[in-house]
């Protein structure tokens, strides 16, 4: 299925992502109510005229939040490599590789920008390919012109390196992925990856990951006093049962007996 790289969302309701990772950078501007993005050890709130150029291949979740009795309706423009490496292909980026956010101040050409897609989201939620491909190229120009930071997030296209494989685990533990999703944001196949973690924690990835999961959701809900239902997505689980047979198998009692024991 070929992915819009032209779109507008708009979301009613509270909705919350799993996992989020970005196979290609991505240009986020809300319209209206909220936008979050929660990663390990950091989060960013976007509000109606904020714009955000997210990188590729890191961890986070996102939220989308009605605001002022408003849905939250942002417009995105996803660079695919295929139109990025031939733009840049003569030309240096005027910044070095980043894989940081690019969090953008009001500017008349992002305006300008935006505002010239409305026509097309009146008829459709996404643009048409050929005329996407334009605006995807236009996209590039404003973005350098306004701040040549983006630069690095558009003008590198290497896959994620070979990373200290237990810090990255201890900070992104949280995050709910395949094995094989954890190798490749650390630079390894899954062979590799399985190898040297056992190396790093004398333990098989799924008994580690469960175990601090647990012990996470442990501290939740016996110090932060949240509830079993706010607790089981923040810490990795796939639903609450799920969640519920793991706790009890570890602590002998279920996540919803904390609320009744006595406390120091």
């Amino acid at each position: 299925m070929e992915v819009a790289e032209v779109f507008v969302s708009c979301k009613k309701e509270v909705h919350y992502s799993r996992e989020l990772i970005l196979s290609q950078p991505a240009l986020v501007r809300v319209i209206s109510g909220e936008m979050r993005i929660m990663a390990a050890d950091r989060s960013f709130r976007f509000f109606a005229g904020d714009t955000a150029l997210l990188p590729r291949d890191q961890l986070a979740r996102m939220s989308k939040l009605p605001l002022n009795d408003e849905p939250c309706v942002a417009i995105s423009i996803v660079f695919c490599k295929d139109r990025l490496a031939p733009y840049y292909q003569n030309i240096q980026p005027l910044a070095p590789r980043s894989q940081e956010p690019v969090i953008f101040a009001d500017h008349p050409l992002l305006k300008s920008l935006f505002n010239s897609l409305d026509p097309y989201f009146e008829l459709a939620d996404s643009l048409p390919a050929d005329i996407a491909a334009f605006k995807v190229e236009e996209a590039i120009r404003v973005l350098r012109a306004v701040n040549p930071a983006a630069d690095g997030l558009l003008g590198y296209f290497e896959k994620p390196g070979k990373l200290d494989l237990a810090n990255f685990m201890e900070h992104n533990f949280r995050f709910n992925l395949p094995l094989e999703k954890f190798g490749y944001l650390t630079g390894r196949s899954l062979t590799t990856f399985k190898k040297d973690f056992r190396m790093a924690f004398n333990s098989s990835p799924g008994r580690w990951l469960t175990r601090k999961r647990l012990e996470l959701a442990h501290y939740q809900l016996s110090e932060q006093h949240r509830k079993p239902s706010e607790v089981y997505l923040d810490t990795g689980f796939e639903d609450l049962s799920h969640f519920s047979f793991a706790f009890k198998k570890q602590y002998g009692y279920s996540p919803g007996q904390i609320s009744s024991m006595p406390h120091d």
